[in-house]
């Protein structure tokens, strides 16, 4: 799957899901660090990449609304979190890519589970 990793996740993110056979870009290898949120999804619709970031304002799905991007991830780490938490949250984000699909939907991915919300199909 293409992933596009938000500057907030770091090189072990990158690492792993690169190892995981993802094709993944960076927020600073692109050299996109002062876009604002909306810039960044649009961006990674654009690009066909999927956002994963740690930045619980993509978690809305108000503001962000999946079936509008390429899919989005955001991983939720604890109150005080290890370099640990964040792999272990990396690992199954990369365990949920190889039984769901990410496009079109809002990953919250937790210690221990993903929560998936989809797209609706809209109501005029």
């Amino acid at each position: 799957m293409k992933l596009k990793l938000d500057e907030n996740l770091g090189s072990r993110g990158l690492e792993l899901l690169t190892a995981a056979g993802h094709d993944v870009a960076t927020v600073p290898q692109q050299g996109m660090q002062s876009v604002t949120d909306a810039e960044l999804v649009v961006a990674c619709h654009a690009e066909g990449r999927a956002l994963v970031s740690l930045d619980l304002d993509f978690a809305n799905p108000l503001r962000f609304p999946p079936r509008n991007f390429s899919g989005i991830a955001v991983l939720r780490m604890p109150r005080k979190p290890t370099e640990e938490d964040l792999v272990s949250l990396v690992k199954g984000l990369v365990a949920g890519l190889e039984r769901e699909e990410l496009k079109g939907n809002l990953w919250i991915v937790e210690q221990g589970r993903i929560r998936i919300f989809q797209h609706s199909p809209r109501r005029d």
